[in-house]
């Protein structure tokens, strides 16, 4: 069978899964890097409250350092999930290249995506909530900022998962009517 390097659509679509491999992995770092400065920050809170021009309140930073984490927690959670829905779907473009795509492990890949989706739709509430409060703390200090938080679950999303399941019942039925038919042959 032709291998993927000869479809321009799996190369294509090889090369934008690793960009955002990359991309998730930056912004793992990212999250990493602020969940050490969040107790630094928590620690020298008086020096920094200090050196912030601006109504900042007493214990504005040790009130938004707590959900300053669990965001920082949610999205690197979150992004943990995101990698491996993106290398199972590496590993599924892998076989379509091959030519054998309706293998049994790839239903059980599109299953395990489908689960790894439906987590990061229930990582997103509490982050939301964190959202929530962190902008009626700082609409509480005085800041005033224009904070936009989205709460509540993606339909979109949904819809992806119940896809991502249907898809992975049509992978398994097509293994299963494959090894049939080569049993028959």
């Amino acid at each position: 069978m032709a291998r993927f390097t000869q479809d321009p659509l799996l190369g294509i679509a090889r090369i934008v899964l690793w960009v955002l491999l990359v991309v998730i992995a930056v912004a793992a770092v990212g999250c990493v890097l602020g969940l050490i400065a969040v107790p630094i920050i928590w620690f020298n809170q008086a020096a920094i409250a200090a050196h912030i021009d601006g109504d900042l309140p007493p214990g504005a930073i040790a009130q938004l350092a707590p959900a300053v984490a669990l965001l920082l927690t949610g999205a690197l959670a979150m992004l943990a999930c995101l990698w491996r829905v993106i290398v199972q779907l590496m590993r599924i473009v892998d076989t379509v290249g091959e030519g054998d795509p309706f293998v049994p492990v790839n239903a059980r890949r599109l299953t395990q995506m489908a689960w790894l989706s439906l987590a990061i739709q229930i990582v997103s509430i509490p982050m939301a909530a964190a959202g929530v409060w962190i902008a009626r703390v700082v609409d509480k200090a005085g800041a005033h900022a224009d904070v936009d938080v989205d709460v509540g679950i993606n339909a979109n999303s949904l819809l992806l998962v119940l896809i991502l399941f249907i898809l992975a019942r049509v992978f398994r039925k097509g293994a299963a009517m494959r090894a049939d038919l080569e049993g028959m042959v």
